[in-house]
């Protein structure tokens, strides 16, 4: 058992809450020890893997906003300079969706000819997305940045945003998938409004991950160590009040994994948005995951050890962050055999901590497993596709609520 994979009973130390100062948090969400920092991260060697770089993550609940952070995150641990892979740029689910989502945001702000700015842009794809449907100009930032994109008009600047001296006059700013990696939300936030203080009619639009489903579905395979802060539609609107900005639109997508804010610069005095829920209500739901994540953790055990016992053989569908930290939790599993990740540039490379090997799809029949797990129910439909075309025969499960609590009454 990995020490500490469970939810906490002990209140946690009286530090302040780094969305809105507060020092009157309750007890903390979620705990375990010594995990992956980096969850996609490419290991070549199993040795690699299992010898990875660790740290702790301890989740606390504000009760006075609703933000939830990794009390224990260390920044020093992280190094985006690494050899880092994070791209979902090879799935054609996800692919519909950044278009659509790109297409969207063109025709609702009219944004065409425009400046565009992209905080977190990795490799580009969706700052490419954006200039390439719209004709804009577009300059991205960050750290992990490769130095491969070849679209004209698109400047990537491989360093922090807010420690560099590039552009900063735009009339739409984007940031997806990067603020749950930030420590000081709200200094960021702050950080951020400062530097568009020349365009006060710029658009800004966030996207993170929905913290309210993973409390809801008990998924302690979405909690990582990179992502050090997490939000629900309430806390996430209050922290951009506090930054001075006014929201104007909240919602999920993609399955509800990922939650939406469009905001402007302002005086952050508007009214709450109807998604927006209290803090008093999140906490039930920080209960109600506090009580069952144990349970569930318990109930897929219980499953792999029936696996194990009987000879099955189990792929992981997805070599990345849900993976990683599905198995550091559940700890060493022999009946898991390999994970599968339609990258190939993940091809036969290895999982952070538990060590894995990751394998490309049209490998895996060589590897018999008598049950796929896809770890994204997202991606079920396009599994199911991939595995009619390879002729496999298995049984295909999603991680979910809903299989957890079918295997719990048949194992």
């Amino acid at each position: 058992m990995p020490d500490g994979a469970d939810p906490s009973t002990e209140a946690g130390p009286p530090a302040a809450c780094p969305a809105c100062g507060s020092s009157h948090h309750g007890d903390l969400v979620y705990q375990i020890g010594q995990v992956p920092v980096h969850d996609v991260q490419i290991l070549r060697s199993r040795e690699a893997a299992v010898a990875c770089r660790r740290g702790d993550i301890r989740l606390a609940h504000c009760n006075g906003c609703g933000f939830i952070w990794n009390q224990a995150f260390d920044p020093d641990l992280l190094d985006y300079a690494l050899d880092y892979e994070s791209t979902q740029a090879f799935s054609p689910t996800f692919n519909r969706f950044h278009e659509r989502l790109a297409r969207d945001l063109i025709e609702r702000y009219g944004l065409r000819n425009k400046k565009i700015i992209e905080i977190g842009c990795g490799q580009g794809e969706f700052l490419t997305l954006l200039c390439d449907f719209g004709g804009n100009q577009g300059v991205g930032f960050d750290p992990a940045y490769t130095g491969n994109l070849k679209s004209k008009g698109i400047t990537v600047i491989p360093e922090v945003y807010g420690q560099t001296r590039g552009p900063r006059d735009a009339d739409f700013l984007c940031c997806k998938m990067t603020l749950e990696h930030i420590q000081d939300t709200r200094a960021f936030l702050r950080t951020v409004r400062d530097t568009l203080e020349s365009s006060q009619d710029v658009t800004v639009f966030f996207q993170i991950p929905e913290v309210t489903r993973i409390l809801r579905e008990c998924a302690f395979w979405d909690i990582f160590y990179e992502h050090c802060s997490y939000f629900s539609p309430g806390s996430l609107a209050r922290v951009f009040r506090a930054a001075d900005f006014e929201v104007t639109n909240i919602w999920r997508d993609y399955g509800d994994q990922y939650l939406m804010i469009e905001a402007r610069p302002g005086l952050g005095t508007a009214q709450p948005l109807a998604l927006e829920e209290s803090p008093q209500e999140l906490a039930q739901d920080v209960q109600a995951f506090r009580e069952g994540v144990r349970r569930d953790r318990n109930r897929w055990l219980s499953w792999l050890s029936t696996v194990q016992k009987d000879g099955g053989r189990v792929a992981l569908w997805g070599g990345g962050s849900k993976a990683v930290a599905f198995l550091s939790a559940l700890g060493p599993r022999k009946e898991v055999v390999c994970a599968v990740d339609i990258n190939p540039r993940k091809a036969n490379t290895f999982l952070a901590g538990a060590g894995q090997k990751i394998i490309h799809s049209a490998d895996l029949p060589g590897f018999s497993p008598d049950y796929v797990l896809v770890m994204n129910p997202v991606y079920r439909d396009e599994v199911a596709n991939d595995l009619s075309k390879l002729g496999l025969a298995t049984t295909l499960l999603t991680v979910d609520p809903e299989t957890c609590a079918l295997l719990a009454t048949n194992p």
